[in-house]
């Protein structure tokens, strides 16, 4: 996102283990999973409550702070002290916390609530957002067992980016200044063109019957058949 030139990014930051150790020792709320991450997602926060009525009491006071759990880096504090002190929610903030730090240059917001992602992650999970776009223009996180499914579980993380909407959002390149040649197979034109490709300059060779319409690019001069010689002129 630095490279693109894209200001006022915002990354967003949220963490899959964290509901995996609330939800670990109770197996009713295991088992309703899905059902948990729709009501996180859409912050529905009367319909949780009412929904995991019967959970054990840690746990639905736990799915019931996390809903709150949203904002600046100052909600990592407050997730230590509203959160059970489990060595799962422990390790899963503190690696929030490298994160965050780790990307000064961006604003950066916490979610503990948000599991938009791809629903297989198994830690951390991001977001990229930028002036523009309602929908993030970069989305991963990490995904630890994926590869169980083919027989090998093994740490690893990735992400997926918009690169049409990033281009969208990017101003116009300026046209880079090129030559115009006409098509012709002598050796004398060959030669040029192959030597002012060599010095850098980008030459445009005109195809049979081709009208000039290269809208990335200004040529500025062309290669002119002038005395049995070709020369490069200015265009007026």
């Amino acid at each position: 996102m630095q490279l693109s030139g894209l200001s006022k990014v915002t990354l967003d930051l949220s963490h899959n283990g964290i509901l995996h150790a609330i939800l670990e020792d109770d197996e009713r709320a295991i088992r309703h999973y899905t059902e948990i991450v729709g009501m996180l997602r859409s912050k529905d926060l009367p319909g949780l409550k009412a929904f995991t009525a019967g959970f054990a009491v840690t746990v639905r006071d736990a799915l019931a702070a996390l809903m709150a759990l949203h904002g600046d880096v100052s909600v990592l504090q407050r997730a230590r002290e509203l959160l059970p002190s489990k060595p799962g929610i422990t390790q899963a903030l503190d690696e929030l916390a490298v994160l965050a730090r780790s990307a000064a240059d961006v604003r950066v917001n916490i979610d503990l609530a948000d599991l938009s992602g791809y629903q297989y992650e198994s830690g951390a999970m991001f977001a990229l957002y930028v002036e523009g776009l309602p929908n993030a223009v970069a989305r991963g996180g990490r995904y630890d067992h994926v590869g169980e499914a083919f027989g090998r579980a093994r740490p690893a993380t990735g992400f997926s980016m918009d690169l049409r909407e990033v281009a969208r959002l990017l101003p116009a390149a300026a046209p880079a200044s090129a030559i115009r040649a006409p098509w012709g197979r002598e050796p004398a034109l060959t030669s040029l063109i192959a030597s002012l490709r060599a010095q850098g300059e980008i030459v445009i060779q005109l195809l049979p019957g081709e009208a000039s319409g290269e809208q990335e690019f200004d040529c500025d001069r062309e290669i002119v058949a002038e005395g049995g010689k070709f020369l490069v002129k200015a265009l007026q």
